[in-house]
């Protein structure tokens, strides 16, 4: 199997080819191409692959593959091929399998998606609120052309999505590529596995029985972990010491929490403690999108000419980085849980996605996973006998929900109808997501006020002028794509 990684120079690659090298995925892909607009990342990355411990894989070799590109070579016995270009059509000719990791703009881009929201007095996050939708607005339309890329060159292919936000981007990809591409994000997953570790029923990595769970990307709730046919969520909730154990039980306040009856995921602390959080970005000496530029402004020069040094200084950029996520969430200076940064994220997604996709396990039984993907249950939205996995919202709208992965793709595992309240919001940030969609892929500079305006942490049409034209501004790209 060939997979591609578009975004093949970014920070979290070495993860992805990481955990193709050893333990359940290796074998699972004979090479691995790596493409980027920026080959001065993809020189860094290459470095940090060929400077993996030989726990991890053997020191490669690396040779010129002509037109730009270069190759790292290993024995067939020996983790994947790694081949790197700047050639969209040579990255895509003969792939079975996108990874789409990109990010236009940069980590000067996340900079300004945080900073002008935050100089108007909201909430800056780089996915969620007014950062969410002028990273859509710069994400989808290069998207787009990374699907058209692949109708041409490899149609038969699967694109697995992380580019954020994901539930959007996926959401401007389906009518381009159906059921062939699938949306993941990490997050929801981990509060999955999380709390159930809490509560003393750890679940096995790819299946989600007796697991209730509904939302869109960045935005869900835990409503049912059975264990035995009996739901520990109610107790988990009412344990005190138990929620303290991990990071979504820390995040909200106890008694909120046995009220709601509900786990939420962690970015629904930006909704339920929107002051908090504000008031906790503006308490930090630097934006988290300042940190990860500056950080990685230093760093990616020093990787290519680090030698065997490159995999222990990506290493520390790594945890450094981990451990201030969320950090307007921590008080004083807290340090992040070590349980909370154990375990993978979400490159193990991807490559579970992939292994099911690519029918792997053989008699196993289905993978499943909460995914990015349509809320029809048929194979195809408004099919004869399906319905939606969540109630309440459209069929032919992305929804993240459980899913069961075939190497047909992934449906929707139905779930319970979300109470009012929840029910509501998803309602809301769903007609957010449409309207940015719309902005995004037709040129409609409407579409993006009125996504502005309605989003519940803006809630302005004053305030949405002042954030598009401040976003205009900053990303001069968006005057051409409203001529689009």
């Amino acid at each position: 199997m060939r997979l591609m990684i578009a975004g093949g120079g970014g920070f979290r690659v070495p993860l992805v080819y990481r955990a193709l090298c050893s333990g359940p995925y290796s074998g699972l892909v004979s090479e691995v191409v790596l493409y980027d607009v920026d080959g001065g990342r993809l020189a860094a990355i290459e470095a940090v692959l060929r400077s993996m411990p030989s726990e991890i894989s053997r020191s490669p070799e690396v040779s010129g593959a002509g037109d730009g590109s270069s190759a790292v070579g290993r024995s067939s016995t020996r983790p994947p091929v790694v081949t790197s270009t700047t050639s969209l059509a040579q990255a895509l000719d003969g792939t079975d399998v996108v990874f789409a990791a990109i990010r236009p703009g940069g980590t000067a881009g996340r900079v300004a998606d945080e900073r002008v929201a935050q100089e108007l007095g909201l909430l800056g996050q780089e996915t969620t609120g007014a950062g969410g939708i002028s990273y859509a607005l710069r994400s989808i339309p290069a998207m787009l052309e990374l699907a058209a890329g692949m109708r041409t060159h490899c149609p038969d292919a699967w694109l697995v999505n992380f580019t954020n936000p994901a539930g959007m981007v996926t959401e401007a990809l389906v009518p381009l590529l159906g059921r062939k591409v699938i949306g993941i994000c990490d997050s929801a997953s981990a509060l999955v596995h999380r709390a159930a570790n809490a509560a003393g029923v750890p679940l096995p990595a790819d299946k989600l029985d007796g697991v209730g769970y509904y939302g869109l990307n960045h935005l869900g709730w835990l409503y049912r972990l059975e264990s035995g046919g009996r739901d520990v969520l109610p107790g988990l909730l009412a344990d005190a010491a138990a929620l303290a154990s991990f990071e979504e039980g820390r995040l909200f306040p106890q008694p909120f929490l046995r009220n709601l009856g509900l786990l939420p995921n962690e970015y629904l602390f930006y909704y339920y403690e929107t002051a908090r959080a504000a008031s906790g970005m503006r308490a930090l000496a630097k934006t988290r999108g300042e940190s990860i530029h500056g950080q990685q402004a230093e760093l990616y020069p020093r990787l290519a000419g680090a030698g065997d040094d490159a995999y222990g200084l990506w290493e520390a950029a790594r945890r450094s980085r981990e451990e201030g996520y969320l950090a307007e969430a921590r008080s004083g200076g807290e340090a992040r849980d070590p349980e909370d940064l154990a375990g993978g994220g979400y490159e193990q997604v991807a490559l579970a996605v992939m292994r099911a996709l690519a029918g792997g396990g053989g008699a196993r039984a289905a993978t499943q996973l909460i995914l990015n993907t349509p809320n029809s249950t048929g194979r195809l939205a408004g099919a004869a006998g399906s319905q939606a996995a969540i109630p309440g919202l459209p069929g032919d709208a992305v929804v993240e929900v459980p899913c069961t992965v075939t190497p047909e793709g992934a449906v929707p595992i139905p779930q319970d109808r979300p109470a009012e309240p929840q029910l509501g919001l998803l309602q809301q940030v769903k007609e957010v997501e449409l309207l940015t969609v719309r902005a995004a892929c037709t040129g409609d500079r409407d579409a993006a006020l009125d996504a502005f305006a309605a989003h519940p942490l803006v809630g302005s049409s004053g305030l949405a002028a002042g954030l598009l034209a401040g976003y205009e501004d900053a990303f001069p790209e968006l005057a051409a794509l409203w001529r689009h």
